[in-house]
């Protein structure tokens, strides 16, 4: 046997914030050597950070980063660590991982596939490598091979795929394992997505099985740069068995995950194969040999479960809790605000924002313990290690109720009742004379009463927007962070006042349709994530029908009624949207979907989204950042791109039209 430990680090980076991220490397390197780590894999730019966005230009950036790397380097002796790094050769930019053995770096391997849709953008800023070319480069006053290279290491062949490189139909592993490479590492910045992690553990097993090698996969957690949320997914495995799983969305600043492998024992499964036909002409992929000498390894128990959670049968609801709420508290201390405001509607939408506020607090402190979240908010003096979480949610969060004679006490007490059941700060306001006296100036200008009957938009859009001077003035006063509330299916079709209620810093639920939202909601009133109590209080928000209530009572206002049943627009959404159908399309698909409505309304539900969307891409546009959870975000700056002014699908609506019977 040939024992080898091995090691993927979990990092919480942050783009420029060098020291930082210094620290945080250097800490897993010494935990990794205290642990008896031979090999150390750390995530995708974890030097630079992987968000750096038109930063990566910056010659400055460049600079900064082989400084720290430098610095890095000598603190890896009687190690092989794995750094990537953002790389400036020949005009090109390229990312990057760099390979230092025992303290001296040996050279650099540049990523061949390049992440480009949705949310990634990496082909504006870097290069991709081509297959099977090597090179040189120069860093300080010395040359290093830079390249599609593979290293061998006191015996032991290393080699590399770069995140989006094992995404690929073509995986450089393949090539990798045909030049009898025992080891590859995967240095990823892999975003949270829904369903995603089950996805990177198939091709981290298959990856180990298919090529009969040890597989390192590091990755980033936490919210690194704003928008993007990551859950920490770091694997190792053998041979097609997993040896040993990170657990996910820790609010620790890193964490090394290791594990023993046999190197005989997979080169011996490999030579098994009768399909395996090893590359035994010379070789188009560099080999740089260094010596090195490893430590004896010891055979160990593997560690590879998981949280009872992760094989819940509610887990989305788990992932959306965890995911966002870690979202948050990066957020937050990122940004140094102290705190959080939420105008509590006594609505789902702010019950939910107000909710995930306090589960982060919740889960912190369960995690790292009262002294720990003191540590990661330092420059609050005002959190000491001493305080409860009660103490705490009450001083970071605060809920605001502010009402106009079209409130009803329904909504009120269920505001009231929900903050009280999260240990938040409740402070009511009565904004209705504001809305008046704004009401009679516009009525004495214009020369005219405004009444319902014609000015019903106007009215409604008032309430909203007296709202967000007083919410933002509270945030003010406490340096805190306001958040805004409106969720994906608003957004689709601008059922949201501007300045109103999507006035925010920070619109954590954006990227969240509402039919999903509700039943996270009635999940939370009866069951709650893993580790944490049910919230009975939200049964207050859960059997109202969804309403703006800003329509006098009389008018039983009802988002639905105003929109239409919201999982039918959340179907309509993601065929027109997700799946670029065209709206005779959309109707098509709508029809066999839901059989309980006539074809005519189907139809006009159709026509109405269509319309609506195409009207308030302006709105989405000003929309405060968004966390991306899911391949349906509509956040145009990181996924869903559409023309402010288009020709609105006339033609297509006209087809639609004539093929209902309207």
């Amino acid at each position: 046997m040939k024992l080898i430990k091995l090691g993927a680090a979990v990092l919480n980076q942050t783009p420029l914030a060098w020291d930082q991220n210094k620290a945080n490397i250097l800490a897993t390197i010494d935990i990794a050597r205290e642990n008896g780590v031979s090999i150390l894999c750390l995530p995708e730019l974890c030097i630079s950070g992987y968000g750096c966005e038109d930063a990566f230009y910056s010659a400055g950036l460049l600079k900064a980063a082989r400084q720290i790397l430098a610095e890095i380097i000598p603190q890896t002796e009687g190690m092989i660590v794995s750094l990537g790094i953002p790389l400036q050769h020949s005009g090109g930019l390229f990312n990057t991982a760099c390979l230092v053995v025992n303290g001296d770096l040996v050279g650099f391997v540049a990523k061949q596939n390049l992440a480009g849709e949705g949310i990634h953008y990496e082909q504006r800023w870097f290069k991709p490598w081509p297959e099977g070319v090597r090179t040189e480069t120069t860093f300080g006053s010395q040359r290093y091979p830079l390249g599609d290279l593979m290293f061998d290491c006191g015996g032991v062949r290393i080699g590399f795929e770069i995140c989006e490189d094992a995404w690929t139909a073509e995986r450089p592993g393949t090539d990798l394992a045909l030049q009898g490479v025992d080891i590859i590492l995967n240095p990823s910045a892999s975003h949270f997505a829904f369903g995603k992690h089950a996805v990177r553990r198939r091709l981290v097993l298959e990856g180990s099985r298919a090529f009969q090698v040890s597989y390192v996969y590091a990755n980033l957690v936490g919210n690194e740069a704003g928008r993007a949320i990551y859950d920490g997914d770091a694997m190792i495995a053998s041979g097609g068995t997993m040896l040993a799983n990170a657990p996910r969305f820790t609010y620790r600043d890193f964490q090394v995950i290791a594990a023993v492998c046999d190197i005989d024992a997979t080169r011996m499964q490999r030579s098994r194969h009768s399909s395996f036909q090893p590359a035994v002409e010379e070789s188009k992929k560099q080999c740089i040999t260094v010596p090195f000498t490893f430590l004896e390894a010891e055979p160990e128990p593997m560690d590879s479960s998981q949280h009872a959670w992760e094989t819940s049968e509610h887990l989305k609801e788990e992932e959306f809790t965890r995911a966002i709420a870690l979202g948050l508290f990066d957020y937050m201390r990122k940004s140094q605000s102290r705190g959080f405001v939420v105008s509590l509607s006594g609505g789902a939408d702010s019950a939910a924002v107000a909710t995930l506020t306090a589960f982060w607090i919740r889960f912190g402190m369960d995690e790292i313990g009262r002294p720990g979240l003191a540590e990661k908010l330092s420059y609050m003096p005002e959190l000491t290690s001493d305080n409860q979480k009660e103490t705490v949610i009450e001083q970071l969060l605060t809920c605001v109720y502010q009402s106009t004679c079209n409130s009803s006490d329904t909504t009120r007490n269920a505001a009231r009742d929900v903050a009280q059941a999260l240990g938040a700060r409740f402070i009511e306001l009565d904004v209705d004379s504001i809305v008046q006296r704004y009401t009679n100036l516009v009525s004495e200008a214009i020369g005219r009463e405004l009444t319902w009957d014609n000015d019903d938009l106007a009215l409604q859009n008032i309430q909203a927007r007296v709202r967000s001077p007083s919410v933002w003035m509270l945030a003010n006063l406490q340096e805190a962070l306001l958040l805004s509330t409106s969720n994906r299916s608003e957004a689709a079709v601008g059922y949201a006042t501007m300045d109103g209620d999507t006035s925010g810093g920070l619109s954590p639920i954006a990227g969240i349709d509402k039919a999903f939202l509700r039943r996270w909601l009635k999940w939370l009133e009866h069951e709650g994530p893993d580790g944490l109590e049910p919230i009975p209080a939200l049964a207050a928000v859960n059997r109202q029908a969804p309403t703006a209530e800003l329509r006098p009572q009389t008018a039983s206002q009802t988002d639905e009624e105003d929109l239409m049943p919201y999982d039918v627009l959340d179907a309509i959404e993601r065929s027109a949207i997700r799946d670029k159908l065209t709206p005779p399309e959309v109707f098509q698909v709508i029809q066999a979907k839901f059989h309980d409505y006539e074809r005519v309304q189907l139809a006009v539900w159709v026509e109405r989204f269509f319309r609506l969307w195409c009207r308030n891409q302006w709105k989405r546009e000003r929309y405060a950042p968004s966390f991306h959870v899911d391949d349906e975000n509509l956040d145009p700056k990181t996924w869903c791109r559409f023309p402010i002014f288009s020709g609105n699908f006339e033609r297509e609506l006209a087809e639609l039209r004539r093929s209902a019977g309207l």
